[in-house]
């Protein structure tokens, strides 16, 4: 029933992704899924904030993110799923969509933190990927 699924996973806060990785890695055993684990870096907004940064600051920051991903899905998934890693740069909700439309995923199964008043239901991310994404979602709390 899934072929591809896509984790999206924030490095920042490791801890509120135990229970979204242990959900995604359920179901890649149960359906002989591939998991594409992704992190995004997001960018920096507005031009102007990028003067403040090295030049080649986002490289650098890519290719941390690169290493920290690797070492993070080492850790978190079983060497018996097949794993393709992502790293995104952008606005993370728009580049989740991006590559699950891209690369056909079939189930996008996310973390979501506790709601706080402004969030209402879900956090923001979580919310536009359930709203937009052409698959089915899957949204796990913290």
């Amino acid at each position: 029933m899934f072929k591809d699924i896509l984790l999206p996973v924030d490095l920042g806060n490791q801890e509120t992704q135990t229970k979204a990785v242990t959900a995604a890695v359920e179901i890649a055993k149960a359906f002989g899924s591939r998991l594409h684990v992704m992190t995004i870096v997001p960018n920096f907004g507005m031009s102007i904030v990028s003067g403040f940064f090295p030049a080649n600051f986002e490289e650098q920051a890519l290719e941390e993110a690169n290493k920290q991903l690797h070492a993070f899905v080492a850790q978190a998934v079983p060497d018996d799923i097949k794993v393709q890693h992502i790293v995104a740069h952008g606005t993370i909700y728009e580049q989740i969509l991006h590559f699950a439309k891209e690369a056909d995923v079939d189930l996008i199964v996310m973390a979501s933190h506790r709601p706080e008043l402004q969030d209402y239901l879900l956090g923001p991310n979580a919310a536009r990927v359930v709203r937009h994404a052409h698959c089915s979602v899957t949204v796990v709390r913290d």
